[in-house]
């Protein structure tokens, strides 16, 4: 004779019909959870296909961001840098010099593109509230130049200031910094 349980219950012979339906929904659940997780990996074309392609995420023939973003970093360690945007600043630093509290300085830090594909800043910031980047949103090509215009808020910055500027891109390493500096001489009566 068989024993079973269900919950905090156990019996003797033929198990209650609330327990088989119980065990068949788990025993359902379970199947569509794995069927789910086998088929949530597969890679969509645009058709709706399942299978990887390079054209999935080309739009109407256009190169769409996510053409852009490649990971150069395979399974086994190794690194191929060879097919990437690479970010390079003609000046990764600026110092302003003496300036006085209360002034907006800004600057603009050119690069050049000097990878083989267009590269994407997806992301630029500071640390502080004080520092505000402004770079270009659209793709810049192989060999392009573009800007990103930084603007610091002097108010309440006395002394000497460095902030970083870190750039977020289809590059190697992801990120880049800039850095702008300044001596803040501080206004009189603060």
């Amino acid at each position: 004779m068989h024993q079973y349980h269900l919950g905090a219950r156990f019996w003797s012979g033929k198990p209650p019909l609330q327990f088989l339906e119980i065990m068949i929904l788990r025993l359902l659940n379970a199947t569509l959870a794995c069927i789910s997780l086998l088929t949530a990996c597969q890679p969509t074309n645009t058709n709706g296909s399942i299978g990887g392609s390079d054209s999935a995420a080309r739009v109407d023939g256009q190169v769409s961001n996510a053409d852009l973003v490649r990971n150069p970093v395979s399974g086994d360690g190794s690194i191929d840098t060879n097919q990437l945007a690479r970010i390079s600043f003609d000046q990764p630093s600026h110092d302003f010099g003496p300036v006085d509290e209360g002034a907006v300085l800004s600057h603009s830090f050119t690069f050049t593109n000097t990878g083989n594909i267009p590269l994407l800043i997806g992301d630029a910031r500071s640390t502080c509230g004080c520092t505000v980047p402004d770079w270009p949103r659209s793709p810049i090509p192989p060999g392009g130049k573009g800007e990103i215009l930084v603007k610091f808020d002097t108010n309440n910055k006395p002394g000497k200031q460095q902030k970083p500027v870190t750039i977020t891109a289809n590059t190697f390493p992801a990120q880049t910094q800039v850095f702008i500096r300044a001596e803040v001489d501080p206004s009189p009566g603060k």
